[in-house]
């Protein structure tokens, strides 16, 4: 089952030929969220050689590999194939290196940013991904308080909540929980709250 970080990770692995390569880890939740961990790691480290990353993100499916200035698939790559390999999903990896001098090579590259990358994955807490789904749920005032206390029964939390004519909840369900919820919220209102739910 694919994992997700739980929070940000860093990690350096002795140097290697005098080269430094500091591996960070964040969860995002889009390649824009992505880009901006990588930026906030460049003003960070900005006397680096190279800042090379990859990510990954479950919804919508998508892997990224970036090389930033090294060999073709000597770094990006190797980065990926350690988050894949790990079933790590919503997760940015960057591994920045410090130059010390020496050349390593293509595949001495390969292996020093996957190792890095691989080093840092390891000591990243993550929990199982739950596949969710955006819904929007419409009641009147007269049914708000049963819905709140379904909601808090079910553990889904109230997200972003509108009140015009009527309350108007933006809720993130779990996939496997919906027909629950569904029934849940039916029940809590007398059938009067309107649920849209993609399909």
């Amino acid at each position: 089952m694919a994992t997700t970080p739980t929070r940000p990770e860093r990690f350096e692995p002795p140097p290697i030929k005098g080269s430094r390569f500091i591996a960070s880890v964040a969860p995002v939740v889009d390649e824009a969220s992505a880009r901006v961990f990588v930026h906030q790691l460049r003003e960070q480290m900005p006397d680096a050689s190279h800042h090379c990353w990859a990510l990954r993100l479950a919804t919508p499916a998508l892997e990224r590999a970036v090389d930033d200035g090294e060999p073709g698939g000597s770094a990006g790559r190797p980065i990926l194939s350690a988050i894949v390999g790990r079933d790590v999903v919503d997760v940015c990896v960057v591994v920045t290196r410090y130059f010390g001098g020496t050349k390593l090579g293509v595949g001495g590259l390969v292996r020093a940013y996957g190792g890095a990358a691989a080093a840092v994955l390891d000591r990243t807490p993550t929990v199982p991904r739950v596949q969710t789904e955006p819904w929007v749920v419409t009641l009147g005032y007269e049914d708000g308080p049963a819905v709140e206390r379904a909601l808090q029964r079910l553990g889904i939390p109230n997200g972003e909540v509108e009140y015009g004519q009527q309350i108007l909840y933006r809720l993130t369900v779990p996939v496997a929980d919906g027909d629950a919820v569904a029934q849940a919220l039916g029940d809590a209102t007398a059938g009067r709250a309107t649920l849209h739910r993609p399909r």
